[in-house]
């Protein structure tokens, strides 16, 4: 199923069309749905197709060496070309061949190649400067090893630097694409579903549309034999090298742990390296360090360390707690005891919060707020006033016009309406240097006629409930 990728497959198209020699760097986390874009995009190009494995220099050469010989009109048992310079050569001399005929080579799993090869990117490098960007050749690189892309393909020392025309990080789906692969749910569902399996292509295609949320978690993460029942563990033994120290931080801080010191504690590691630990965490995008609204993220001592990713979150907070359970055969007993009751409306009402920033975004790229913001995020701190500690769940804002929105998520049957607006507009002061101030409360079911009319009678104030945010998204 090919959805919620329509600016990415508009932004490699807009590529294609261009004259002159075009190079794309895609990469992204493991099942974000790198290839599924990509194979949507080549489908009706003249494409080079090869995915590099993990093998030997010599067998990915020789199996790439195939490839070209397949995609040319050549005998595939010519032989293998004697290195990897040689099979770009071959490259170039053919694109010249085409006339200004545009062709794709997409170079999938370039890491797998270069890691057993280190002087690939060099060869490709010399392969651009002295043949390729003469032609109308299209590259794509792509690689799920983030930190490789970003370093050795995209960074100043890397010698492909430069070459790349356009780069592009696939990210998981935020809430409303990931319901796009789960039609048929109630915004309600949606969420709850978001909230487990995150908005990750794959994990989201593990789903059986005609089985209970339930059931769907029971067989896919309290059962030793779920698809997705190791999976943070499977993704932190490919991506890292001490993948059981890796879980132990992500166990902390699943278990509510946010500062590095804590962190660190309960994962029994030592402080000096947690920096170096959570930044590898942070590149993968299963965290994420969050400061308070309006402070500078260098200097702030008050960042918080979360799990970005929702599946992520979800298995932290109830899959990893169960595995003795689980490996015992009693899975489903395990999950009926500690998942689906009100430890998961908690754990949802959490990505509520998100869920509500993502919509924010896409309401203010299309116009829809009061303002148009240029800064995102969420407020904690103390009230000097009340001498308590508070938050605001959401915020938006525009420095410049000194606009500001201040939300308020509720996943909720029912709360004291009144109050909790009483409670949003005596903290919005906190945040301070904004006059123009807006109110949003959102929330899981419609309010009452009174606050409805209190909404209408008031330029600064809406409430938006969850149906209402499925039915713009």
């Amino acid at each position: 199923m090919f959805v919620g990728r329509e600016k990415e497959l508009a932004q490699l198209n807009r590529m294609y069309a261009k004259t002159g020699f075009q190079m794309a760097v895609v990469y992204g986390r493991r099942r974000v749905g790198k290839t599924t874009l990509i194979d949507a995009f080549a489908n009706d190009k003249p494409t080079l197709y090869f995915t590099a494995q993990q093998r030997s220099s010599l067998q990915n050469l020789a199996y790439f060496s195939r490839a070209i010989y397949s995609f040319f009109g050549l005998p595939e048992d010519t032989g293998a070309f004697s290195d990897w310079r040689s099979a770009f050569s071959f490259i170039e001399d053919a694109a010249r061949q085409r006339d200004g005929e545009p062709f794709l080579l997409v170079f999938d799993e370039f890491p797998y190649a270069a890691e057993t090869e280190p002087s690939l990117p060099s060869v490709l490098q010399i392969a651009i400067d002295h043949g390729l960007n003469a032609t109308n050749a299209r590259i794509i690189l792509c690689g799920s090893n983030e930190g490789f892309m970003e370093g050795e393909v995209l960074g100043r020392k890397s010698p492909l630097y430069g070459r790349r025309t356009m780069q592009l990080k696939v990210k998981p789906f935020d809430c409303f694409d990931a319901a796009l692969m789960l039609p048929g749910l109630s915004p309600e569902q949606s969420i709850t579903y978001y909230s487990t399996f995150g908005g990750t292509p794959y994990y989201l295609a593990q789903v059986d549309a005609g089985a209970t949320y339930e059931e769907n978690v029971t067989e896919l993460l309290f059962d030793t034999s779920g698809v997705l029942y190791e999976e943070p563990l499977m993704l932190l033994r490919q991506e890292l090298r001490e993948p059981a120290l890796y879980n132990s931080i992500l166990d902390a801080i699943g278990s509510g742990e946010t500062s590095p010191k804590r962190i660190a504690e309960r994962a029994g590691v030592g402080a000096s390296s947690m920096s170096k630990y959570l930044k590898t965490l942070l590149d993968l995008g299963i965290i994420k360090r969050e400061v308070p609204f309006g402070e500078n993220p260098s200097t702030s001592r008050r960042a918080l360390y979360t799990l970005e990713d929702p599946f992520f979150s979800y298995w932290y907070a109830f899959v990893s707690k169960s595995v003795g359970a689980i490996e015992a055969g009693a899975g489903s007993a395990a999950a009926r005891g500690s998942a689906f009751g009100q430890a998961l409306q908690t754990h949802v009402g959490k990505q509520f919060e998100a869920v509500c920033g993502q919509w924010v975004v896409r309401a203010n790229a299309k116009g829809e707020l009061p303002f148009l913001a240029s800064s995102f995020g969420r407020w904690w701190g103390t009230d000097s006033r009340e001498k308590a500690e508070t938050d605001i769940d959401l915020i938006a804002a525009n420095k410049e016009s000194k606009a500001i929105l201040l939300g308020e998520c509720k996943w909720r049957n029912s709360f004291n309406e009144s109050r909790a607006l009483e409670l949003l507009e005596h903290r919005a002061p906190l945040v301070k240097g904004y006059s123009d101030r807006s109110f949003y409360l959102f929330t899981k079911e419609s309010v009452s006629e009174a606050t409805q009319g209190k909404a209408k009678a008031r330029k600064d104030l809406a409430i938006v409930t969850v149906d209402e945010m499925f039915k713009a998204r």
